[in-house]
């Protein structure tokens, strides 16, 4: 599998006075054949590239993102409301896709028409539209009205600001009513992206479509011609905003045109070409997913997928990838995905009505690969989360108003009730399961083996415990423990609440045995995490699926819990030997974790580690309460500011790191601790 990330790498190539001296390469075979690029945040696209281009070098982008939508108020669906809300592409996707990312901008006013006949007239229609685009001119000018750039005050730094609008998310009428593109999927042209016709969507080939841009579409608003390619005879508010071509912008919605509409579709497909006994090899696999927090396991396969919600078909694809490991070929190029959409044409082409001629599938057929390289990975831009803000801004203020003069009342509802967002509270105690005196130790664990209620990871942990421990304490002077009392916890993650750092020196990953509190005479608790490392299965290929591959190594340490940077989900992989993918961000599963305790067994818990512990997290934990770990809130992490992209020079292995000694707990804050 060609691993963009890897690409290019570092190698020592000499030490000279206890200096490392280090060649940056590309592997020849690399420069000979051209690879495939991997795209996650949006500045690893091509817009942004231009984008940064058309500013001066000292200044940065700000990357807009609109959603907007028409939803109904009450249950009688008697008034509605049409909301606009927008989001930063500089924050990272993962953070991004969370409510409290997007803020309201406001509300389009909603026309009424005297009856029906008036509101179906041309008349009406085309005035709701020039409403529609006057108002965005409104909302969006003052950002535009200086052409050198906006200061900004970020973190106590003024950083010089250039907005530029990179993409807007709707469903398909929204997105024809942001490129003024006719509604109907039986028009001549449906498509907003390109001027295809109808008979056309899926029989054409790539190098034979005409894309939709500023130039050619005001040349037909000029010649009054925009009829002939659907066109609504509109001036168009984008067309004088640039470094926009608002047809390429209007991406495809990932929930409306994949986790909603086509991928039940796909899982069959792909069922069809897998064969009867890779279909029962599937079906194990996925029954064997580990368990976790708000991810629905399958046991019995994909027996009732015909009955599976929209928020379960988002459950299988988060898994989806690694069942299907090694049962297909690796090779995810924009060719295999061009042959496998062929395929699936003929497949389904007898079953449809419309012979599969719909924008949606050709949408996604012929422009999501470019709207990939243009913006990034589609996990980017899904009306998911800005849908839920409907509840927020819309439904639960109107239900609080008189009815009269709903939006200037909601607004001031949503300003009174808006407060500024807590600092994240990351891990929270909340259930002791023992406590004993360290003196007394050696024989309760003794005793505890034959407790028919501990897990196999509790069983570790107490074998491992003393050992840790004395370690721990010989790195912090700590000569006398009299009166030492020690706590196991259950612990539990607040997925609402969790936020991430990204240390400077990379990060490492863990398994939680014991979650436990230390308590010495004149010291400040000690709350502390007993782990057993992973480490990168391999140096040549440490990230497969743009996920991490790891194994698990005999080196076990105590660590401080506000080390810990987040918790993502181990899933073994199978047909192989201590191989272990690690899900988070890179496909979506939200982070939080269960510590393992009884009723909750073959729970996959894994956690990341941040080694530099930072001033920046020293002033947020520093002076809070003990009883639990607090991560700064990150609006633009290191990845989201500079790049997605990894290198090999990162997959550093625990033993090269630390060797088999014990972890510097000094430099993760331990001086802190009141010693």
């Amino acid at each position: 599998m060609n691993i963009s990330q890897l690409s290019y790498s570092k190698h020592c190539i000499l030490v000279h006075n206890n200096r490392e001296y280090f060649i940056n390469y590309r592997p020849i075979k690399n420069c000979i054949h051209q690879g495939e690029k991997s795209y996650t945040e949006q500045n690893s696209g091509n817009w942004w590239k231009y984008a940064k281009a058309s500013i001066p070098s000292s200044a940065c982008i700000l990357s807009l993102i609109l959603y907007s939508d028409a939803t109904t108020t009450d249950t009688l669906e008697k008034s509605s409301l049409h909301p606009i809300y927008i989001s930063l592409g500089n924050i990272p996707t993962w953070r991004r896709n969370k409510e409290d990312a997007k803020q309201l901008l406001g509300y389009f006013p909603i026309l009424f028409a005297k009856n029906e006949k008036e509101k179906t007239s041309p008349e009406v229609k085309k005035l709701v539209r020039e409403t529609f685009h006057k108002s965005l001119k409104f909302l969006l000018d003052p950002l535009f009205e200086n052409e050198n750039g906006i200061d900004y005050k970020i973190n106590n730094r003024i950083i010089w600001f250039f907005p530029k609008i990179s993409t807007i998310i709707g469903n398909w009428p929204e997105a024809c009513t942001y490129s003024l593109t006719y509604k109907s999927a039986s028009s001549n042209f449906p498509c907003h992206f390109c001027l295809v016709q109808k008979n056309d969507l899926i029989d054409t080939m790539q190098d034979q479509i005409i894309l939709r841009n500023h130039e050619n579409m005001m040349e037909h608003f000029n010649n009054n011609t925009g009829h002939s390619v659907s066109l609504e005879l509109v001036e168009n508010y984008f067309w004088n905003i640039p470094n926009l071509n608002i047809y390429a912008a209007t991406v495809p919605d990932r929930m409306h045109h994949l986790d909603l509409g086509l991928y039940h579709y796909q899982i069959e497909f792909t069922k069809g070409i897998l064969g009867r006994s890779s279909i029962d090899k599937m079906n194990e696999r996925i029954g064997a997913i580990p368990r976790y927090p708000g991810l629905k396991i399958f046991s019995k396969g994909l027996q009732s997928i015909a009955r599976l919600t929209a928020s379960e078909h988002r459950d299988l694809m988060k898994v989806m990838v690694f069942v299907v490991d090694g049962l297909l070929s690796d090779d995810l190029s924009e060719k295999s995905i061009n042959e496998w959409a062929d395929l699936f044409v003929i497949l389904f082409r007898k079953k449809s009505d419309s012979k599969m001629k719909f924008p949606k599938f050709h949408s996604w057929i012929f422009h999501i690969v470019d709207t990939i390289r243009e913006y990034r990975a589609i996990n980017g831009y899904t009306t998911e989360t800005y849908e839920s803000l409907h509840k927020s801004y819309v439904k639960t203020p109107y239900r609080l108003s008189n009815k009269k003069g709903i939006e200037e009342q909601i607004m001031k509802t949503i300003q009174l009730t808006e407060e500024l967002h807590k600092t994240p509270t990351a891990l929270i105690y909340t259930s002791k399961l023992f406590e004993f005196k360290l003196l007394e130790a050696f024989i309760f664990f003794e005793q505890q083996k034959k407790n028919p209620d501990l897990t196999e990871n509790m069983i570790k942990g107490f074998a491992k415990f003393l050992e840790c421990l004395d370690s721990f304490f010989n790195m912090l002077d700590i000569i006398s423990a009299e009166d030492c009392r020690i706590k196991i916890f259950a612990i539990a993650m607040d997925d609402t609440e969790l936020f991430e750092y990204q240390s400077d020196n990379g990060t490492c990953y863990a398994q939680t045995l014991l979650i436990t509190e230390v308590i010495l005479l004149n010291k400040s608790p000690f709350h502390l995490a007993l782990v057993q490392w992973y480490d990168f299965k391999s140096k040549k290929t440490p990230f497969v699926y743009d996920c991490p591959l790891l194994k698990l190594v005999e080196i076990y340490n105590f660590i401080e819990i506000e080390a810990i940077e987040e918790i993502v989900h181990i899933v073994p992989r199978f047909d192989t030997k201590d191989e272990y993918f690690v899900l988070g961000r890179q496909i979506e599963v939200l982070c939080h974790d269960w510590f393992i305790v009884k009723g909750l067994t073959n729970v996959s818990i894994g956690i990341v580690i941040c080694f530099l512990y930072c001033p920046t997290l020293s002033r947020v934990v520093g002076g809070r309460s003990p009883k639990g770990a607090h991560l700064p809130t990150a609006a633009l992490d290191a990845r989201g500011a500079h790049g997605g992209s990894r290198s090999s020079s990162e997959s550093v292995s625990i033993e090269q790191r630390f060797g088999r000694r014990q972890l510097p707990i000094k430099d993760m804050g331990a001086g802190n601790r009141g010693r």
